[in-house]
C-alpha cells in the first residue's frame, strides 16, 4: 500500500504519469507525460498568442508599463480554446489519478 500511496502522491502534486512510472508502467506513465506536455504547451502558444499584441506594444515602445487591465482585455478572445485546454490537463490529471486508485498490485 505505501507503494501506491508514493504513485499517487507522484501523479497528483508532481506530474501526471508519474506514478504509472513508480509502478512499473512504463508504457501508461509515458503516454500520459506525452499527453500533458502536448497540453502544456498548447497553454503557452493560447497564453502567447493572446498576449502577443500587449507584448509587440512593449518592445515598440507604444506601452510605457503593462497594467493587469491590458493582459485581460488581450487575453478575452483566447478564453474558449483555453477553457478547453484547461480542461484536457484536468481529464489527463483525473485520469493518471484514477488509474493508480484502481491499479491492482
Amino acid at each position: 500500500m505505501h507503494k501506491k500511496l508514493t504513485a499517487l502522491l507522484l501523479s497528483g502534486l508532481v506530474l501526471p504519469g508519474l506514478g504509472q512510472l513508480y509502478l512499473g508502467r512504463k508504457v501508461v506513465g509515458g503516454i500520459i507525460i506525452v499527453l500533458v506536455n502536448i497540453v502544456l504547451i498548447m497553454a503557452l502558444f493560447v497564453l502567447l498568442r493572446g498576449l502577443s499584441p500587449v507584448i509587440a506594444a512593449q518592445i515598440a515602445g507604444g506601452a510605457i508599463s503593462i497594467t493587469p487591465a491590458d493582459v485581460m482585455k488581450s487575453l478575452d478572445g483566447a478564453t474558449g480554446f483555453a477553457k478547453v485546454v484547461l480542461a484536457t490537463f484536468f481529464l489527463v490529471w483525473t485520469f493518471s489519478i484514477v488509474d493508480i486508485l484502481r491499479f491492482k498490485e
